[in-house]
């Protein structure tokens, strides 16, 4: 990443100075196919003309491009000589006229570690496929620009591509002597400019609607994944999400979808989730399922789908002006894609999955020491990269629905929609947005803004009940608290709920009350004289973002009942509460066990029941005491057997019970059983052992020395495929051996040769929980290896390494130590690789105090 930095100072200084007109892009990526030509990298050809202006005449500026070498470039007729004005990562531009045009010819890198234009060639029939992906500065991999979002500009991209494939981009395009022409796109920034080619299978439809002036609006749909996954392409169902959002955010927004056809990209070794360029939305292809899924997978994608549909208004028709307000467009983007699939499809307990899913990744970055407000301070775009995480996205959207509770939900949807009226092709600060919101609430959003989006922490709320003589409430305060790093007490709309079990044993709620919490200590009015809850909730219906507490009766309550809470998304709130507890210490991880042990077999919602097993796995992983985690694993994988087999043949609870007793198989039997499943000599009714269930039973036999690598080249041959390949790299990685984990470390560390997708699958298999010991010469080889790592790899591939082989299963003082003598040692070092430490260095602190806690028990 050397010399490839671009500061906020940098970025507003060169704003100030210019004014873009408009890109044209030629890019020629025949090169893609057949033999690379010459040493170094595979390059394209791409030349880029930028026509732009300057408010000071004879002042310098630069212009930004990330490529292997550069043909020629020319400044207002003038040609400059590379070697002098290119240093690999910026285009000096010297003595600027008022008007300018900037040519530039450049042979540029195919990517394989998904920034950039990605190139990658499916090990199934050999084909090659190109996408392209910049958030947040990846387009100078592909063309010369001005990489920074408030130097927006109209766009007109050409593409040569082979004879036999097709290209898209954000516009409406045409091939035309054996050259793609593409319509100008509306001013939009770099980032979100986009290219996909390649032999993909391609799916149409068409939405129609006709807007409140009586004008219909057409918009060309496309969905488009590679050949290999089209037997497993549910197109019609990405379309019916899709024209149910558009319906959804045409009748809220009132704006009409401004960016002409609208097409999705399934696309393979994808970093994301999905990324929202405006008419060519690309996705990661593992949305496209190619085994059977429970409901939560496809509601997620659904989710993702709204999620960047909604970006089309926040944050390409309006956009940020530095990254700072990142959340301006994805707090807004996360909370539209729940609320949309409540509103709009089939998922009607949306809402449930992101108090459970969503809200768990905010309160766990909002408590490491790299946290910060939602309105973050970027300094440059490694910290930006940093910051598409669990504050700017799911806290953001927690704040949001809190400000919805607080304004109204017609008062926020005006707001919106008097935003993108305003501010439409533009870019924008946090004060645009309040101002607009204080127009349409009459509130004063500026101390809403301190104290939901300028400040760091989350609080926890906890009931405090006194009882009269008479056994009724006598008084219900809700005390909150904050971390002593962030002390902030803030607003909190909530409501309070009290439960009691029924004649028939439901846990129900029988009161309620809705109370704005202020201050350390507030007294819910309201609720006095109720009968004595056996239940309190304090944040019922998740209105507000914070960790919810219980009190001494209300913990007694749901160990002995808490699988009797009939309204899911209470039982939701009170597993996430429960969760909270076990990361804080406040619950040994065997506790939280016994728990799911007990009631998780009665959880209705498949979204929760596979959350509980993500949280159980890592309680056990990282929380139990060391002497228990035996124990421990063959309780669960007990518990996990009984529930599969009880569960009803062929229902999706059966198949997440599946998967999670072989996460946690490690004795002899249920390793035997999972290899007779795989060999047909096992049968459990109504289990159907497809192709992905098959690898993911692999995995454990893999780690535990039961299935070598001819086992594995063996299921390879039987899937060869893009993702086949993925899980045997992960499986090979995991296997138990001094020699496998010293192979996986050099690939990953010491060598560039695997793409982004190989090496996370690696870095998957390489640390495994029943190979603490094996891996103990790892943790002196890391510290002495990342500093170099970060300098030498791409951002991505650094976040993967320093992130994903961080010693964390050397669970002791002397990792904490060990981690502590390198961040001493490396105070200078780039304060993003210090970030991801000082992060890993939490969670390894958090797991020796659960630890603590279990072992107390």
């Amino acid at each position: 990443m050397p010399g490839e930095n671009l500061s906020r100072d940098e970025a507003r200084e060169r704003a100030a100075l210019l004014s873009v007109d408009g890109y044209e892009v030629s890019l020629d990526v025949r090169s893609a196919v057949g033999d690379a030509q010459g040493e170094g990298p595979r390059t394209f050809r791409s030349v880029t003309t930028i026509r732009f202006r300057c408010n000071e005449p004879g002042a310098s500026s630069f212009a930004d491009l990330v490529a292997p070498s550069v043909t020629a470039v020319s400044l207002n007729g003038r040609d400059l000589d590379p070697s002098e004005v290119f240093d690999g990562s910026r285009i000096a531009l010297e003595d600027l006229a008022a008007d300018n045009e900037l040519v530039v010819d450049a042979q540029c890198a195919y990517s394989r570690t998904g920034e950039g234009l990605h190139r990658f060639v499916d090990p199934e029939d050999g084909e090659v496929y190109l996408y392209t992906q910049y958030e947040p500065a990846d387009s100078r991999r592909v063309f010369a620009n001005f990489e920074q979002p408030d130097l927006k500009a109209p766009f007109r991209f050409e593409v040569r591509a082979p004879e036999e494939w097709t290209v898209w981009s954000n516009g409406a395009g045409e091939r035309a002597d054996g050259v793609w022409r593409f319509a100008e796109t509306k001013p939009i920034s770099t980032y979100i400019t986009c290219v996909v080619a390649g032999p993909y299978h391609y799916v149409t439809d068409s939405y129609e609607r006709v807007l409140e002036d009586g004008t219909r609006l057409e918009i060309p749909l496309g969905a488009l994944c590679r050949k290999g996954l089209a037997p497993h392409f549910d197109a019609d169902d990405v379309f019916l999400i899709t024209k149910q959002g558009l319906d959804f955010f045409h009748d809220h927004f009132d704006y009409p979808y401004p960016f002409g056809k609208y097409d999705q990209a399934f696309v393979p070794e994808y970093n994301l989730g999905a990324m929202e360029n405006p008419g060519m939305v690309t996705f990661r292809e593992e949305y496209i399922f190619r085994g059977k899924v429970t409901r939560a997978s496809y509601e997620g994608r659904a989710n993702t789908i709204l999620h960047e549909m909604a970006h089309m208004w926040f944050g390409d028709l309006v956009t940020m002006e530095w990254w700072d307000d990142l959340w301006l467009k994805e707090s807004f983007a996360d909370f539209m894609g729940a609320f949309a699939n409540v509103g709009a499809t089939r998922f009607k307990d949306a809402w449930i999955t992101f108090a459970n899913r969503r809200k768990a990744w905010a309160y766990r970055a909002d408590q490491l020491p790299s946290t910060h407000p939602i309105t973050a301070d970027i300094r440059d775009l490694e910290d930006a990269k940093l910051n598409f995480d669990g504050i700017t996205y799911a806290k953001g959207a927690s704040a949001l629905k809190q400000l919805v509770a607080y304004v109204g939900q017609d008062a926020f949807l005006e707001g919106a929609r008097r935003y993108f009226k305003r501010h439409a092709y533009g870019n924008t600060r946090l004060g645009d947005l309040l101002s607009v919101l204080e127009e349409t609430s009459g509130r004063d959003m500026a101390a809403w803004s301190r104290s939901w989006l300028q400040t760091a922490g989350v609080n926890s709320l906890t009931p405090q009940v006194l009882l009269s003589a008479t056994g009724t409430v006598d008084e219900l305060a809700v005390v909150q608290e904050a971390a002593e790093s962030h002390p902030e007490l803030r607003p909190h709309r909530v409501a309070v709920g009290l439960y009691r079990r029924t004649a028939e044993g439901a846990l129900e709620r029988y009161a309620r009350a809705e109370v704005d919490v202020e201050g350390p200590r507030t007294v819910v009015a309201e609720l006095a004289g109720a009968e004595a809850p056996e239940l309190v909730l304090v944040n019922d219906d998740d209105l507000t973002y914070c960790k919810t507490r219980f009190d001494d009766t209300s913990l007694a309550t749901l160990r002995e009942h808490l699988g009797a809470v009939t309204d899911p998304l209470a039982r939701a709130l009170c597993w996430s509460a429960l969760w909270n507890m076990t990361r804080d210490a406040l619950l040994p991880a065997r506790d939280f066990a016994a728990l799911v042990l007990r009631f998780a077999g009665r959880e209705s919602d498949i979204g929760v029941l596979q959350m509980l097993h993500a949280w159980t796995d890592s309680a056990l992983v990282h929380y139990a005491a060391p002497e228990w985690r035996e124990t421990g694993g063959r309780l669960l994988a007990e518990g996990a057997l009984r529930e599969l087999r009880d569960a009803a043949p062929g229902s999706e609870h059966q198949l997440a019970w599946a998967r999670f007793f072989a996460s946690v198989a490690a004795e002899e039997a249920d390793l035997a059983l999972l290899r007779g499943l795989l060999e047909g000599t096992e049968k459990i009714d109504g289990l159907d052992v497809d192709q992905e269930l098959r690898w993911t039973f692999l995995a454990p036999l893999a780690a535990h020395g039961a299935a070598d690598e001819g086992v594995l080249a063996a299921e390879l041959a039987r899937d060869d495929t893009a993702s086949g390949k993925r899980h045997q790299v992960r499986c090979l990685a995991s296997r138990p051996s001094e020699a496998v984990k010293a192979q996986a470390w050099a690939q990953v560390v010491e060598s560039d040769a695997l793409s982004n997708a190989l090496v996370e699958a690696t870095i998957a298999g390489f640390a495994q929980p029943s190979q603490r010991e094996l891996l103990a010469p790892y943790t002196e080889k890391y510290f002495a290896a990342i500093e170099r790592v970060w300098a030498e790899r791409s951002i991505q591939i650094g976040m993967d390494v320093v992130r994903g082989l961080f010693p964390s299963l050397r669970d002791s003082r002397d990792t904490l130590d060990a981690t502590d003598a390198w961040l001493s040692a490396h105070e200078g070092a780039a304060p993003a690789l210090r970030r991801l430490v000082l992060e890993a260095r939490d969670d390894l602190a958090r797991a020796l105090r659960a630890q603590a806690c279990d072992g107390g028990a």
